[in-house]
């Protein structure tokens, strides 16, 4: 009797008392689910917490102020659009911070009036492959002082061949290319490597199906569509992502396609979470002699890190990167990222570092410092104003 008057109060009016029990059932499902969910979610939610706040903490003590000069950049953007655009952003908001007056205008906006009408101490052209250098000589006979900062070395040297010597100075992201432009009588030309823009790479709470062990984020240049083909089986039994133009020229295409986001060109923020929900990113540089968009007739090498090698440690992930020649200038392999020479040793590291979550961590963190501490584009702009300005 006394169990019936229990059900019988636990009904709402109305209610049958096997509906009552019903809804007494599904409400300790749901209590039920709910603690699993706490229990499994937590201790993932603890463990990305801790590990953003551990960013967050190396973040706050790598970077530093800026020294702001009394002076006026004209910036002559790119004007080509994406891919183009965050790099412009990233020259144009950095500049911000170390000179008093930035003036940002586009290639087809008269420059060459317009630099003569404001009379800035410099102006300073990204790229400039599509410029017209009558309008940089009209500047210059003006005596406004120029300088260009070429972003694609070595890979259209035919092109930037015809127009370095129409500028004060030059600056070139890669090495090898300082005597190439001294070759054809510039006389002021300086080595200055790209960076990452922290606005856009940083590490990030990535979504959970954005995650993955390892991801690769670029175009399938010919040198990677190979060296992927050789490592095509070991990869498809592991947790990685691939995306970007051209993988189904891969011969082992059909092997690897499920882990492939064909054709899919994302922007930086999107770059980012990706990178950020990586354990472990491969980086693998396009080769100067690369038969697809290279205009590099004179053979010249490369030897600078590219742009990537940055933004990929700027995100707290760990790098496995393959080497040029200049890269211990910028990090120390096996303390602040990771190196690999061919296929074998890319898996065999691949297989290290995930089965040694803490050491991955470690040199992760390493360099994640060290690129807020040296390598924004605050840092590479500060070095072209010393250089110029003293």
């Amino acid at each position: 009797m006394q169990r019936k008057r229990r059900l019988r109060r636990s009904a709402r009016p109305g209610q049958s008392r096997s509906a009552a029990r019903r809804g007494t059932r599904m409400q300790t499902d749901a209590d039920r689910l709910y603690e699993k969910g706490r229990q499994d979610g937590y201790p993932n939610g603890y463990r990305d917490g801790y590990w953003l706040g551990q960013c967050e903490y190396v973040i706050r003590h790598a970077e530093q102020p800026s020294i702001v000069r009394p002076l006026h950049v004209l910036y002559v953007t790119t004007g080509k659009g994406y891919p183009y655009s965050p790099l412009d952003e990233a020259v144009s908001v950095s500049l911000r911070q170390l000179v008093s007056r930035v003036s940002v205008v586009g290639p087809g906006d008269g420059v060459a009036q317009t630099a003569l009408s404001l009379r800035p101490d410099l102006v300073l052209f990204l790229d400039a492959l599509d410029f017209d250098t009558a309008e940089v000589d009209l500047i210059r006979a003006g005596g406004i002082r120029t300088a260009v900062w070429f972003t694609d070395d070595p890979y259209y040297t035919d092109k930037t061949s015809q127009l370095a010597a129409h500028y004060d100075d030059v600056f070139t992201l890669e090495s090898t290319c300082v005597d190439f432009y001294r070759s054809l009588g510039c006389e002021r030309v300086h080595h200055l490597p790209l960076a990452f823009f922290p606005a856009h790479f940083r590490p990030r709470n990535t979504a959970a199906d954005n995650r993955r062990e390892v991801c690769f984020v670029g175009s399938a240049y010919w040198n990677r569509v190979a060296f992927f083909d050789q490592v095509a089986e070991e990869l498809a039994r592991r947790d990685v992502r691939i995306s970007g133009l051209w993988w189904d020229r891969l011969q082992t295409y059909p092997i690897l396609s499920s882990k492939i986001e064909l054709g899919r060109w994302m922007e930086p923020l999107q770059t980012s979470e990706t990178y950020s929900g990586a354990k472990i990113v491969i980086n693998m540089h396009r080769s100067p002699d690369d038969t697809t968009f290279n205009f590099n007739s004179a053979g010249i090498g490369a030897a600078t890190p590219n742009p990537r090698t940055f933004e990929i440690a700027g995100c707290g992930t760990l790098q496995l990167t393959d080497e040029r020649s200049d890269l211990a200038r910028y990090y120390k392999p096996g303390i602040e990222l990771a190196t690999y020479g061919t296929p074998e040793e890319l898996i065999a590291k691949i297989d290290y570092y995930l089965a040694h979550e803490e050491e991955r961590q470690a040199v992760a963190i390493r360099g994640l410092y060290r690129t807020f501490h040296e390598h924004t584009y605050v840092h590479r702009l500060n070095s072209l104003l010393l250089t110029l300005f003293g």
